[in-house]
């Protein structure tokens, strides 16, 4: 067993309890705003049962007592790129999956590290916990499917292995929805036609499978048995990367939604400058108070990562949007993903780009050393008007 699965353990919340040791026993939730929602809960939150994703004002009533903070990524971007550089020391076949999660290819490096898989990995998690401050969880198992299921099931500081001969009997009673790709409108789909379990999975015929479901079908019939053939790929493709904010309540006015859209690209920015990456295409994401959404989008003439384009970018989207309309949410991604040697290439005529790279470095230098509130930028200091 060569592919392994590791997962920070509450990773924005372990973030935070490592440096403010007064929080270690507390609940901590990262999050904020009534009508925002959870980012991270830490395992003492999770017990009293806030979940990642669950509206602010639902998790606060599970847990009243908790210590809410608001997300600091570039703290958080810091602490993913030392983990990212422990586990390229062990192999050069990492495939991100977010911020705080990755799969790992070990095949071929026993007699590089001297010692097995399991060890390696255990001494790799030791060493993030002496080094980075923060704990992590690790499956092993010979593929990506059954790796991920052993990193969930010891979690914190879990260290569990799956083996293809247990998968069938170990995945057997749970429900459909336990498998890779089965939301719950799929769930509902296989619940109707009395498939309700892996193990009714595994009874059926794959050909049958095949005919009621297509491709997905066959896929199905390999996923009940623990079979997984994709393979840990570092350049693996993805598609965008984005930030979005629930807000406490409506907003119309476009001077109120700027400082928001400011900020949101502030992070996207920090989350590409941690994977490495660059977005040619700026979208703007707005969802009105009757739930209805809106994406308009702009193709830059060549991939970024600095803030202050893709916020430029979107504001002047932002501003043919902002006609009277009250929003609950903003967002902004980009994609059309590149190298970072891509992003931002030098304007022998406008010397913009390289002032802006440069004052970003410095800021989220200084973040990531003294806390995001440490720096505060124009459009994100601009207080809402009544």
């Amino acid at each position: 067993m060569t592919i392994a699965h590791v997962d920070c353990d509450a990773f924005f919340a372990t973030v935070e309890k490592r440096d403010d040791p007064s929080l270690a026993d507390r609940p901590v939730i990262i999050g904020g705003g009534k009508r925002g929602v959870v980012s991270t809960a830490c395992y003492v939150a999770r017990i009293r049962g806030v979940k990642s994703a669950m509206p602010m004002f639902k998790a606060l009533k599970l847990c009243p007592d908790a210590v809410v903070i608001k997300p600091n990524f570039a703290k958080y971007v810091e602490a993913s790129r030392a983990v990212r550089a422990k586990m390229l020391a062990l192999t050069p076949l990492v495939e991100p999956l977010s911020i705080d999660e990755a799969f790992l290819d070990l095949s071929g490096t026993e007699a590089l590290h001297g010692a097995p898989a399991a060890l390696v990995l255990a001494r790799f998690a030791r060493e993030v916990e002496r080094d980075v401050g923060i704990s992590v969880s690790v499956g092993l198992a010979s593929n990506k499917f059954l790796a991920k299921i052993a990193s969930d099931l010891d979690k914190p500081r879990g260290f569990a292995t799956l083996s293809i001969d247990e998968a069938p009997a170990f995945l057997a009673p749970r429900p459909v929805s336990f498998l890779w790709g089965v939301g719950p409108a799929f769930a509902e789909t296989l619940t109707r036609d009395g498939l309700r379990t892996i193990g009714d999975l595994q009874r059926a015929e794959p050909r049958d499978l095949a005919r009621r479901y297509g491709d997905g079908g066959l896929r199905l019939s390999r996923l009940a048995f623990g079979r997984d053939d994709r393979k840990v790929s570092p350049d693996r493709e993805r598609k965008s990367v984005g930030a979005e904010t629930t807000f406490d309540s409506d907003v119309a006015r476009l001077d109120d939604l700027t400082p928001h859209l400011f900020r949101l690209s502030e992070k996207v920015a920090d989350r590409l400058r941690a994977d490495g990456i660059a977005g040619q295409t700026v979208t703007l994401k707005l969802k009105t108070a009757d739930f209805r959404l809106r994406t308009r989008a702009h193709a830059l003439p060549a991939p970024t990562r600095l803030a202050g384009r893709i916020f430029e970018t979107a504001q002047a989207l932002l501003t043919r949007e902002a006609d009277g309309t009250a929003f609950r949410l903003i967002g902004v991604a980009v994609s059309e993903l590149a190298p970072e040697a891509l992003a931002d290439p030098r304007d022998l005529v406008d010397d913009r780009t390289e002032k802006l790279a440069a004052v970003e470095a410095a800021v989220a230098s200084l973040r990531a050393r003294f806390g995001r509130e440490s720096v505060e930028r124009a459009f994100a200091k601009r207080p809402p008007r009544g």
